[in-house]
């Protein structure tokens, strides 16, 4: 199964967490997929008919028909694919546990970094937003507490569908007047173990790289 494109591709932006969760999840699983990367500044007819509600990526299509929104993606993964290794765990409140904590990380550390990052530098809802981060990061950290990985002992869903957000940490950092090592030092060190594998490595990018991607937004679509 694993040297098999088992007719999937995935409509992908190189930078988008939420994208790199799905392209992490299919390593995790040995599967191989065809990457179709996206001009998300022109959305062209494929991502639209694909993704009709959202018009944004993810989009898992498998055998042409699509999956949309990425922790959706994931699941659909363990679902369609049962025999390659399993990313959600198979004890029920373990489960909810995983989904919790990726679902946190969604609405809480992207949205509040996209506040940073769009509103107006200086502005009051802009310079709420950085403590409200370090509030996201340190109950991150609290989670994870003496653990190596957010699922416990080994790598597992929760750290997959939360580290692609780590690569932001040092921009939301520099817009949010905090340094990640210093507000969430054991969050670093997870984030750097879950790094070493090569599921992760392969599939995000430095985070100084993407803080250039952040200079970009900010000047496209920021509040000036």
């Amino acid at each position: 199964m694993a040297g098999e494109k088992q007719g999937l591709q995935l409509l992908d932006f190189w930078v988008s967490p939420f994208a790199q969760r799905c392209r992490i999840a299919l390593a995790e699983k040995g599967l191989a997929y065809e990457s179709l990367e996206q001009d998300l500044a022109n959305k062209g007819a494929l991502l639209l008919n694909s993704n009709p509600v959202h018009k944004k990526v993810p989009v898992l299509l498998h055998g042409g028909r699509p999956i949309c929104e990425s922790l959706v993606i994931l699941q659909y993964l363990d679902d369609a694919f049962p025999d390659a290794p399993a990313l959600l765990p198979s004890d029920p409140h373990a489960r909810a546990h995983a989904r919790f904590w990726a679902d946190f990380a969604e609405k809480k550390v992207f949205d509040c970094g996209t506040r940073l990052w769009k509103l107006r530098a200086g502005s009051e809802p802009q310079v709420r937003a950085g403590p409200e981060m370090v509030e996201a990061l340190r109950t991150l950290e609290a989670e994870l507490g003496d653990k190596e990985y957010l699922a416990g002992d080994a790598f597992g869903f929760a750290d997959l569908a939360v580290v692609p957000f780590a690569a932001w940490f040092v921009g939301y950092g520099r817009l949010g007047g905090f340094r990640a090592e210093e507000v969430c030092p054991r969050l670093v060190a997870w984030a750097e173990r879950c790094g070493e594998r090569e599921s992760v490595a392969g599939n995000m990018y430095p985070p100084e790289k993407v803080w250039e991607f952040i200079g970009y937004l900010k000047d496209k679509y920021g509040d000036k």
